[in-house]
């Protein structure tokens, strides 16, 4: 027969969030590992804050939430606030109860300030990429580099001669600028809007937008990023990110594939000067390598995994948001940057736990 649609507000309810979410939901995986790294992180976390005064939004619900928002790609801080006042997923996770006052935009974004300046985002990532290593999913020798433009939170109009005085705008929401047959550099030019983002561009067919410079470094047995740095970009960048990546590694033999982009003499005598091989992609005129690299078979075997690393900075920057930035300065730019690199190992450490023994 047909149910009744009929709808009645219950005076009580006597389910928990917690009894609401599936067993073998793939976020309770998730919240295991990241509920781990933030009880390592629970002394750093005391010094952050004053022992007087009213208490502030919890640190460890604030970073659940800010990785809800790079797991579901939720665009604005004002969305995510809104997905938590119904969304009982969300309470979940944050640790929210259903009775619990769900915070103002601006109180989230300021109470997210201090962690910003507190550069949690890398004592988070470290903790993830410990858990990882004590789970022995990490190889300490066979390491992949890689680099990425990020196209930063500002506009080709924002990018004006420095020191020049600044015309009243037509209309201030979008201002008409004419900048055709205007040379325009880095040296001689800045954005209004994120003056440490840089006119940057792929490559001579690719047209040039104000970006930031990303760059990985990920372990080669299941694709794992290892470091993660975000920089104000420049014709070496990427090179000179991952060479400070790699001389951070732990002393030891290892491999370093990477594209053909650091097929360059600098950065082939910067990775042996390390004790690194490096098995980056050869140029077919004037490589830096040469056969007594690219005849041992490990060579093949790095030419074919590194590839797997566009496979991260594609989940970073499609499910992470970072396409297109949403914060400006290299600090904060950096700090989203290794927290989105933070939470794509947290995805890719379930996945490879759900995998049948």
């Amino acid at each position: 027969m047909r149910g009744d649609d009929h709808q009645t507000s219950h005076l009580f309810s006597y389910l928990s969030p917690e009894e609401r979410v599936p067993a073998d939901h793939p976020l309770r995986s998730v919240r295991r590992m990241t509920d781990a790294a933030l009880e390592r992180l629970s002394s750093r976390f005391a010094l952050m804050y004053s022992a007087i005064g009213r208490p502030s939004v919890p640190p460890e619900q604030l970073l659940r939430a800010l990785l809800l928002q790079i797991l579901y790609s939720v665009r604005s801080e004002r969305m995510l606030m809104e997905q938590l006042e119904y969304n009982l997923l969300f309470r979940w996770f944050v640790g929210l109860a259903m009775d619990d006052a769900v915070w103002t935009p601006t109180t989230f974004t300021k109470n997210r300030d201090r962690l910003l300046a507190g550069d949690v985002a890398q004592a988070f990532f470290a903790e993830v990429v410990a858990q990882a290593d004590e789970a022995r999913l990490m190889s300490d020798d066979h390491f992949t580099v890689d680099g990425t433009l990020l196209e930063a939170a500002a506009g080709v109009k924002s990018f004006r001669q420095k020191d020049a005085p600044i015309p009243p705008p037509d209309d201030p929401g979008n201002p008409t600028v004419n900048f055709h047959g205007e040379r325009r550099s880095n040296a001689t030019h800045q954005s209004t809007t994120d003056p440490d983002s840089r006119l940057l561009r792929k490559s001579n067919t690719h047209e040039a937008k104000l970006q930031y410079v990303g760059g990985l470094l990920m372990e080669n047995r299941h694709g794992l990023v290892v470091q993660a740095t975000a920089v104000v970009g420049t014709g070496t960048a990427e090179r000179d990110v991952a060479i400070a990546q790699v001389a951070a590694l732990r002393p030891g033999a290892k491999t370093v594939g990477g594209d053909k982009g650091f097929d360059q003499r600098p950065f082939v005598d910067a990775m042996r000067a390390t004790g690194a091989t490096p098995h980056v992609a050869a140029k077919t005129k004037y490589s830096a390598i040469d056969g007594r690299t690219t005849r041992h078979p490990g060579y093949g075997v790095s030419q074919r995994v590194r590839k797997r690393i566009e496979e991260v900075f594609g989940w970073m920057k499609t499910v992470g948001l970072l396409r297109k930035l949403r914060h400006r300065g290299v600090a904060r730019v950096n700090w989203i940057f290794v927290f989105t690199a933070a939470a794509y190992n947290l995805v890719r450490m379930r996945t490879l736990e759900a995998r049948p023994a």
